[in-house]
Protein backbone atom coordinates (compact mmCIF):
# COMPACT_ATOMS: atom_id res chain seq x y z
CA UNK A 1 0.00 0.00 0.00
CA UNK A 2 1.32 3.39 -0.98
CA UNK A 3 0.77 6.45 1.16
CA UNK A 4 0.15 9.67 -0.66
CA UNK A 5 1.75 12.69 0.89
CA UNK A 6 -0.01 15.94 0.18
CA UNK A 7 2.23 18.93 -0.01
CA UNK A 8 0.79 22.28 0.85
CA UNK A 9 1.72 24.84 -1.76
CA UNK A 10 1.87 28.38 -0.45
CA UNK A 11 -0.43 30.77 -2.29
CA UNK A 12 1.34 33.91 -3.41
CA UNK A 13 -0.42 37.23 -2.84
CA UNK A 14 0.05 39.66 -5.70
CA UNK A 15 0.40 43.23 -4.45
CA UNK A 16 0.63 46.46 -6.45
CA UNK A 17 2.62 49.42 -5.09
CA UNK A 18 2.26 53.00 -6.41
CA UNK A 19 5.14 55.39 -5.81
CA UNK A 20 6.46 58.81 -6.70
CA UNK A 21 10.29 58.83 -6.47
CA UNK A 22 10.11 62.21 -4.73
CA UNK A 23 8.10 60.99 -1.72
CA UNK A 24 10.17 60.06 1.37
CA UNK A 25 7.31 58.10 2.93
CA UNK A 26 6.81 56.03 -0.21
CA UNK A 27 10.54 55.31 -0.19
CA UNK A 28 10.48 53.97 3.38
CA UNK A 29 7.35 51.91 2.68
CA UNK A 30 8.85 50.55 -0.53
CA UNK A 31 11.90 49.28 1.35
CA UNK A 32 9.55 47.78 3.94
CA UNK A 33 7.51 45.85 1.36
CA UNK A 34 10.74 44.48 -0.12
CA UNK A 35 11.45 43.12 3.36
CA UNK A 36 7.93 41.66 3.42
CA UNK A 37 8.67 39.76 0.21
CA UNK A 38 11.43 37.94 2.10
CA UNK A 39 9.19 36.72 4.95
CA UNK A 40 5.72 36.42 3.40
CA UNK A 41 4.42 34.85 0.20
CA UNK A 42 3.83 38.07 -1.72
CA UNK A 43 4.97 39.34 -5.09
CA UNK A 44 5.02 43.09 -5.70
CA UNK A 45 4.38 44.88 -8.99
CA UNK A 46 5.49 48.50 -9.15
CA UNK A 47 3.65 51.49 -10.65
CA UNK A 48 4.16 55.24 -10.77
CA UNK A 49 1.83 57.90 -9.46
CA UNK A 50 2.43 61.64 -9.54
CA UNK A 51 2.39 63.97 -6.55
CA UNK A 52 2.61 66.91 -8.95
CA UNK A 53 -0.53 65.76 -10.75
CA UNK A 54 -2.31 64.90 -7.49
CA UNK A 55 -1.75 68.40 -6.09
CA UNK A 56 -2.14 70.37 -9.32
CA UNK A 57 -5.37 72.15 -8.29
CA UNK A 58 -4.97 72.06 -4.52
CA UNK A 59 -4.32 74.97 -2.20
CA UNK A 60 -0.95 73.88 -0.84
CA UNK A 61 1.85 75.87 0.86
CA UNK A 62 4.25 77.65 -1.46
CA UNK A 63 7.25 75.69 -0.16
CA UNK A 64 5.52 72.39 -0.96
CA UNK A 65 4.55 73.60 -4.42
CA UNK A 66 8.18 74.59 -4.98
CA UNK A 67 9.25 71.11 -3.86
CA UNK A 68 6.88 69.55 -6.39
CA UNK A 69 8.07 71.72 -9.29
CA UNK A 70 10.64 69.18 -10.61
CA UNK A 71 8.52 66.14 -9.73
CA UNK A 72 7.27 65.43 -13.27
CA UNK A 73 10.79 64.59 -14.47
CA UNK A 74 11.44 61.36 -12.55
CA UNK A 75 7.99 59.87 -13.16
CA UNK A 76 8.24 60.61 -16.88
CA UNK A 77 11.59 58.83 -17.01
CA UNK A 78 10.14 55.86 -15.13
CA UNK A 79 7.23 55.60 -17.56
CA UNK A 80 9.52 55.95 -20.58
CA UNK A 81 11.77 53.19 -19.25
CA UNK A 82 8.76 50.97 -18.58
CA UNK A 83 7.43 51.52 -22.10
CA UNK A 84 10.78 50.56 -23.54
CA UNK A 85 11.78 47.68 -21.26
CA UNK A 86 8.68 46.48 -19.43
CA UNK A 87 7.49 46.72 -15.85
CA UNK A 88 10.49 44.87 -14.43
CA UNK A 89 12.68 47.93 -14.92
CA UNK A 90 10.70 50.11 -12.51
CA UNK A 91 12.01 48.72 -9.22
CA UNK A 92 15.74 48.97 -10.01
CA UNK A 93 15.29 52.41 -11.56
CA UNK A 94 13.22 53.62 -8.60
CA UNK A 95 15.85 52.22 -6.23
CA UNK A 96 18.64 54.01 -8.07
CA UNK A 97 16.72 57.29 -7.95
CA UNK A 98 15.55 56.87 -4.38
CA UNK A 99 18.96 56.07 -2.95
CA UNK A 100 20.21 59.37 -4.34
CA UNK A 101 17.19 61.46 -3.37
CA UNK A 102 16.46 60.08 0.08
CA UNK A 103 19.63 58.47 1.36
CA UNK A 104 22.01 60.77 -0.47
CA UNK A 105 20.01 63.96 0.03
CA UNK A 106 20.42 65.02 -3.60
CA UNK A 107 17.97 67.37 -5.27
CA UNK A 108 16.21 66.22 -8.42
CA UNK A 109 18.31 67.22 -11.40
CA UNK A 110 19.31 65.99 -14.82
CA UNK A 111 22.61 64.81 -13.34
CA UNK A 112 20.83 62.72 -10.71
CA UNK A 113 18.62 61.04 -13.32
CA UNK A 114 21.62 60.47 -15.61
CA UNK A 115 23.43 58.68 -12.78
CA UNK A 116 20.38 56.57 -11.89
CA UNK A 117 19.79 55.56 -15.51
CA UNK A 118 23.46 54.64 -15.92
CA UNK A 119 23.44 52.58 -12.72
CA UNK A 120 20.78 50.24 -14.08
CA UNK A 121 22.38 50.09 -17.54
CA UNK A 122 19.61 51.90 -19.39
CA UNK A 123 20.03 54.05 -22.48
CA UNK A 124 21.31 57.57 -21.73
CA UNK A 125 18.65 59.15 -23.94
CA UNK A 126 15.97 58.16 -21.41
CA UNK A 127 17.05 61.24 -19.45
CA UNK A 128 15.43 63.38 -22.15
CA UNK A 129 12.06 62.01 -21.00
CA UNK A 130 12.27 64.41 -18.04
CA UNK A 131 11.04 67.20 -20.31
CA UNK A 132 8.73 65.13 -22.52
CA UNK A 133 5.16 66.17 -21.67
CA UNK A 134 3.80 63.64 -24.18
CA UNK A 135 4.43 61.01 -21.49
CA UNK A 136 2.06 62.69 -19.05
CA UNK A 137 -0.99 60.78 -20.28
CA UNK A 138 0.74 57.50 -19.41
CA UNK A 139 1.77 58.87 -16.01
CA UNK A 140 -1.79 60.01 -15.32
CA UNK A 141 -3.25 56.67 -16.42
CA UNK A 142 -0.95 54.79 -14.03
CA UNK A 143 -1.73 57.34 -11.31
CA UNK A 144 -5.48 56.83 -11.59
CA UNK A 145 -5.19 53.05 -11.64
CA UNK A 146 -3.91 53.32 -8.08
CA UNK A 147 -5.50 56.48 -6.68
CA UNK A 148 -9.01 55.70 -7.90
CA UNK A 149 -8.97 52.71 -5.56
CA UNK A 150 -8.30 54.81 -2.45
CA UNK A 151 -9.63 58.31 -3.19
CA UNK A 152 -8.15 61.71 -3.93
CA UNK A 153 -7.51 62.73 -0.32
CA UNK A 154 -4.46 60.48 -0.06
CA UNK A 155 -1.34 59.89 -2.10
CA UNK A 156 1.65 57.60 -1.95
CA UNK A 157 2.42 54.97 -0.80
CA UNK A 158 -0.68 53.20 -2.08
CA UNK A 159 -0.88 49.41 -2.05
CA UNK A 160 -3.54 47.18 -3.62
CA UNK A 161 -4.03 43.43 -3.30
CA UNK A 162 -6.85 40.95 -3.88
CA UNK A 163 -9.52 43.59 -4.37
CA UNK A 164 -8.47 45.71 -1.39
CA UNK A 165 -6.39 48.88 -1.41
CA UNK A 166 -5.08 51.35 1.14
CA UNK A 167 -2.90 54.43 1.48
CA UNK A 168 0.12 53.67 3.64
CA UNK A 169 1.52 52.46 5.84
CA UNK A 170 3.21 55.78 6.61
CA UNK A 171 6.42 54.93 8.42
CA UNK A 172 9.36 56.86 9.83
CA UNK A 173 11.71 53.85 9.80
CA UNK A 174 11.98 50.68 7.71
CA UNK A 175 10.74 47.56 9.56
CA UNK A 176 13.02 44.59 8.96
CA UNK A 177 12.58 40.82 9.08
CA UNK A 178 9.76 39.52 11.26
CA UNK A 179 8.67 43.06 12.15
CA UNK A 180 8.07 43.73 8.46
CA UNK A 181 5.95 40.61 8.16
CA UNK A 182 3.89 41.39 11.24
CA UNK A 183 3.12 44.88 9.96
CA UNK A 184 2.03 43.42 6.62
CA UNK A 185 -0.28 40.98 8.42
CA UNK A 186 -1.90 43.89 10.24
CA UNK A 187 -2.33 45.91 7.05
CA UNK A 188 -3.94 42.95 5.33
CA UNK A 189 -6.32 42.38 8.23
CA UNK A 190 -7.67 45.94 8.36
CA UNK A 191 -7.73 46.41 4.58
CA UNK A 192 -9.97 43.38 4.14
CA UNK A 193 -12.65 44.88 6.39
CA UNK A 194 -14.79 46.91 3.95
CA UNK A 195 -15.92 49.53 6.48
CA UNK A 196 -12.47 50.40 7.80
CA UNK A 197 -11.04 53.66 6.47
CA UNK A 198 -8.55 55.26 8.87
CA UNK A 199 -6.20 54.61 11.78
CA UNK A 200 -3.83 57.45 12.56
CA UNK A 201 -1.51 59.06 15.09
CA UNK A 202 0.87 62.02 15.00
CA UNK A 203 4.39 61.36 13.76
CA UNK A 204 7.28 61.79 16.15
CA UNK A 205 10.99 61.67 15.37
CA UNK A 206 12.94 62.17 12.19
CA UNK A 207 12.72 59.97 9.11
CA UNK A 208 15.28 57.17 9.02
CA UNK A 209 16.06 55.97 5.49
CA UNK A 210 18.44 53.21 6.59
Amino acid sequence: MRLRVRRRVARVTNADFWFDPLCPFAWISSRWILEVEQVRDISVTWHVMSLAYLNRDKDIPDDYRELLAPAWGPVRVCVAAEQRHGNEVLLPLYTAMGNRIHRGGEKISRELIEAAVAEVDLEPDLVDAMDDASLDDAVIKSHHEGMDQVGNDVGTPTIAFEGSAFFGPVLSKIPRGDDAGLLWDGCVAVARFPHFYELKRSRTGELDFD
